[in-house]
């Protein structure tokens, strides 16, 4: 099994910041292969003595919030760490552990309350990377409003409604076929 050095040199030196966001069956598949096994032993809780200083926390968070949507993309379980995900970066906030990683991988301790459908979380999401990231939070914070408009809005992501078997409002499916979340990015940004 894997441990914390080799998910962050992965996430962090293999993928790198141009690879974070891009989605795709092929990264998606490498991150399955890779660590899929992971991912279910942090599921099963037996990953959280990885939650214990700045790096183990990181690649916690980083199977709990940002593989496991690679590694269930489209599927319910996609979110299903995000709980836990949530209360380490909880606990890493607290104890100060974000400031001992440098931008941008901070970022990562903040996406857990990205991530959340809760209006708090998401408060909690763009302060962070509004106040904690002073050299390169700009632009996630830009991504952390929008998120929060969303669950403004709507009080859930709708692009999450078909994987967790919820029913589309009409006020949702508008904004699905509106461009759903770049919208609501380009709006802010003009």
């Amino acid at each position: 099994m894997s441990d914390p050095v080799e998910v962050l040199e992965f996430w962090l030196e293999e993928t790198g910041p141009e690879g974070w966001y891009l989605g795709g069956e092929e990264i998606d598949a490498t991150i399955r292969d890779r660590f899929g096994d992971l991912w279910q032993a942090a599921h099963a809780g037996g990953l959280d003595h990885w939650i214990d200083g700045p790096a183990g926390t990181l690649a916690f968070l980083i199977i709990t919030d940002q593989f496991s949507r690679n590694i269930h993309r489209g599927r319910a379980e996609a979110f299903a760490t995000d709980p836990m995900a949530r209360a380490a970066a909880r606990k890493a906030v607290a104890e100060g552990w974000d400031l001992g990683v440098p931008e941008p991988e901070r970022q990562f301790f903040y996406l857990p309350f990205e991530h959340s459908e809760d209006m708090a979380d998401q408060a909690l999401a763009v302060d962070y990377l509004s106040t904690r990231m002073p050299e390169t939070g700009a632009e996630p914070a830009l991504h952390a409003r929008a998120h929060q408009e969303i669950i403004r809005r709507f009080g859930r992501f709708p692009f999450r409604n078909a994987a967790l078997g919820r029913e589309t409002t009409p006020a949702e499916q508008d904004f699905l076929d509106a461009g759903a979340y770049a919208a609501i990015v380009k709006e802010m940004r003009s």
